[in-house]
């Protein structure tokens, strides 16, 4: 499995991926991940048709994401039709929730895809340490990979899940690598990067992708820049310090705590909120008058 992917998550369909995706081959990306919830497996087969490699040359990932109610069996049939492929490389049960009737049920299913040439190997998404569990006590063929968010703002959480598949050989792919940049920037991250950029003659995004290398992670990403894509492989070169990578431990960990607080804060202002909104709406139903004291009283409950 090549240690980059192209991710065609965001990119929807017709003719802006194809071209997209043309430019990761042109990139040197080998590896393209789709799914049946993306919409653009057919854009991924027409890429590749167009671009005159040959299906030996592109490792290509797909998923079952229970698309239009289809179950497993039939939802492979569909993905490799519109890819226009006899197999792919990778498919993935898109989220544990997917697994029905259950996950032991459900990776028999995946098993079987295998057994009829349908995927070369099989793998999970989004699955935590408990999930993989269940699915470790029956499977016939372990799971290759397990696609995961995985960041330095989320690492504490997903430190296990890391940990649990490197002790049985599951590959972890990490999307949305590149989060605490584009998501959530002037966090505490800005300072160990910039620093370490800085000296290595890198850019932060580089370190970042580098870091999720030194954790064992394939990377899926994506970008509609020549450029960027070109300086995402190049991460590939850099090599941190164990000091680099604990400093971007560390400060993922207070970066995580913040926006877990944050978090919190939102969903308890919003349930105040709607308590509060509830209470008037009760009060103007009964004819109850609203004076200082009582709407002072709203006041401190939603707080």
């Amino acid at each position: 499995m090549p240690s980059i992917a192209y991710g065609t998550w965001t990119l929807g369909n017709g003719q802006g991926p194809i071209d997209q995706i043309a430019q990761a081959f042109d990139t040197n990306y080998y590896h393209i991940d789709t799914a049946q919830g993306y919409g653009n497996e057919g854009e991924v087969g027409i890429a590749l048709h167009e671009s005159g490699l040959s299906r030996g040359d592109v490792f290509i990932t797909t998923k079952y994401s229970g698309y239009d109610g289809l179950d497993i069996p039939t939802a492979i049939r569909d993905s490799v039709n519109n890819i226009g492929t006899p197999y792919v490389d990778l498919y993935l049960i898109h989220n544990p929730r997917l697994a029905v009737p259950d996950i032991p049920t459900a990776w028999a299913e995946m098993e079987k895809v295998v057994e009829d040439g349908l995927a070369k190997s099989i793998g999970v998404s989004n699955f935590g340490v408990k999930d993989l569990e269940i699915l470790l006590a029956s499977a016939k063929i372990k799971p290759a990979a397990n696609q995961i968010l995985l960041h330095p703002y989320v690492y504490m959480q997903q430190a296990p899940i890391v940990k649990y598949a490197a002790e049985h050989d599951i590959v972890i792919e990490a999307y949305s690598a590149l989060q605490p940049l584009t998501k959530e920037p002037s966090g505490p991250l800005d300072a160990p990067l910039n620093e370490i950029a800085t000296r290595l003659g890198a850019t932060t995004d580089q370190v970042l992708l580098a870091w999720t290398k030194a954790k064992g992670a394939v990377i899926v990403t994506t970008s509609s820049k020549k450029t960027r894509l070109e300086g995402y492989q190049d991460a590939g070169d850099i090599e941190l310090s164990k000091e680099d990578i604990a400093a971007i431990d560390a400060a993922g960990a207070l970066g995580e705590k913040r926006i877990t607080a944050r978090t919190v804060g939102l969903r308890k202002f919003g349930v105040g909120v709607l308590v509060g909104v509830v209470i008037l709406g009760l009060c103007s139903y009964f004819g109850v008058r609203i004076d200082r004291s009582l709407l002072d009283l709203i006041c401190f409950i939603v707080r």
